[in-house]
């Protein structure tokens, strides 16, 4: 397993959905301070973090953030601190972390339940071009 390098912020995903595959590309696109390295939830790596933040891999089908300094982020919360790290005017959604988690998050959970039915899924994880295997870890 890769570590996380110092400074960076690891986002998990799930490497079979389009949708999650698509906000990835969003992410590295728009990622110009390259804060964000990559794994998906399926890599060996995600599921050490998932054991050893207790997640259950049954109930969370989210994207999740990881970070040394601020441990485990999920859901809503996850996407919005993964927003305020991306350029202008991606960052200015973090204000819409003053909502209540429990509606932001029941918004989230309504999408990721519905992602497969809307944007469809891949019979196997993503592979990153040779210039984003780096971003990658595994």
């Amino acid at each position: 397993m890769q570590p996380l390098p110092e400074h960076k912020k690891l986002i998990l995903f799930d490497g079979v959905c389009n949708l999650c595959n698509s906000s990835v590309q969003y992410v590295i696109k728009h990622d110009k301070k390259d804060l964000f390295r990559f794994a998906s939830l399926q890599s060996d790596l995600g599921r050490s973090i998932m054991d050893e933040f207790q997640i259950d891999t049954n109930k969370t089908d989210s994207i999740l953030l990881y970070s040394k300094n601020n441990g485990l982020k999920i859901k809503s919360t996850a996407a919005l601190l993964i927003a305020k790290d991306l350029d202008f005017p991606n960052n200015l959604m973090v204000v819409f972390l003053i909502a209540p988690t429990f509606i932001r998050n029941w918004v989230y959970s309504y999408i990721a339940k519905n992602r497969y039915k809307w944007y469809g899924k891949k019979e196997a994880c993503m592979v990153p071009s040779p210039e984003l295997k780096a971003k990658f870890l595994s």
